[in-house]
């Protein structure tokens, strides 16, 4: 009898070992979050790659990474197949995914919003000695309107059609992100290009400090109503100050668009409130990343997001005292 038990005790002992044995990487891999941003020459790219760190280094049993990706639109796609976990985007295009209109007409996404980040700026840029001085002048020109699959582009075309230019054919459209539209702005190979992004955005800044280079912004704040009657309540006038890029020498009035960080709605309560716990808590750690982190804060939480806010973030926000939808 003796005997019998202690070999269903060894078993339940062995078999004890083996749980514990597969315990770690089970945990691991539930653990593991890729937070989606953008192309190398903006802030999304940067900034996510210091949540990631921050994430990681603060969270137990978490491992965060940075990838580099095209944008938002491709951003929220990669959400809803599952792939990313945590994604960068603009307000507008994580609007469309959650209405499933637009791009995102057969791939609608059960997107949930983690936090309200900064507002991004609406850059259109060209320099001296390319005739153009204002958004009309862009027809017939070689224009970038950001890559394919970005925020960027989305924006561009409203903010074109919002002064009556079809962006697809009233100009020679090439779809390039900020890095590549430098380099091409910079071989003449195109006379102006779109940007969305934080301030100061890299990219932007190498080429108003290029030699032989004046750079100049298109003032283009009159779009703004045009597109929110289009759109929905989407779009707020800006300014970019003076000075923000090399030679810059007025402030140039800009449409503006939040930026969020979002999920889809299958991440855990427990889950989406450590990330939004930790990224508030250690929020100057990100603004030694890049200085846009600056601009995440509680006032802000309750106006930038057109989508609802995932119930683990909305739990942390309202301990804080913030009322969010």
């Amino acid at each position: 009898m003796h005997h019998v038990y202690s070999n269903v005790a060894r078993r339940a002992l062995i078999g004890a070992a083996l749980l514990v044995l597969c315990l770690p990487a089970a945990a691991q891999q539930q653990n593991r979050i890729s937070i989606t941003t953008g192309g190398t020459g903006g802030v999304y790219y940067p900034l996510g790659g210091g949540m990631a760190a921050i994430l990681s280094k603060y969270v137990p049993g978490l491992q965060a990474t940075a990838e580099v990706t095209g944008g938002s639109v491709d951003n929220l796609k990669l959400i809803n197949a599952g792939k990313s976990e945590v994604a960068f985007s603009m307000a507008d295009a994580g609007w469309e995914a959650y209405q499933g209109i637009d791009k995102f007409k057969d791939n609608k996404v059960n997107a949930r919003t983690l936090m309200v980040l900064y507002p991004n700026k609406m850059h259109v840029v060209t320099i001296e000695g390319t005739g153009i001085a204002k958004l009309s002048d862009l027809k017939g020109k070689r224009v970038s309107t950001g890559s394919a699959g970005s925020g960027t582009e989305v924006m561009a075309l409203r903010v074109l059609a919002a002064v009556g230019i079809d962006g697809r054919k009233d100009l020679k459209q090439e779809r390039l992100g900020a890095a590549e539209s430098v380099n091409a702005i910079k071989d003449r190979k195109i006379d102006a290009f779109f940007w969305v992004g934080g301030l100061p955005t890299a990219a932007v800044t190498d080429l108003a400090a290029t030699p032989g280079i004046k750079i100049k912004l298109i003032d283009h704040d009159e779009a703004v109503e045009a597109m929110n009657k289009a759109h929905g309540p989407l779009y707020v006038k800006g300014v970019i100050p003076a000075g923000t890029y090399a030679g810059q020498d007025k402030p140039s009035p800009n449409v503006d668009v939040w930026n969020i960080l979002v999920t889809n709605d299958k991440m855990t309560d427990a889950m989406a409130y450590a990330i939004v716990k930790t990224l508030f808590e250690k929020k100057p750690e990100l603004v030694a990343v890049h200085k846009e982190a600056q601009n995440i804060d509680f006032k802000y939480q309750a106006v930038g997001s057109p989508i609802p806010f995932h119930p683990g973030a909305k739990k942390y926000l309202e301990e804080q005292g913030v009322k969010v939808n």
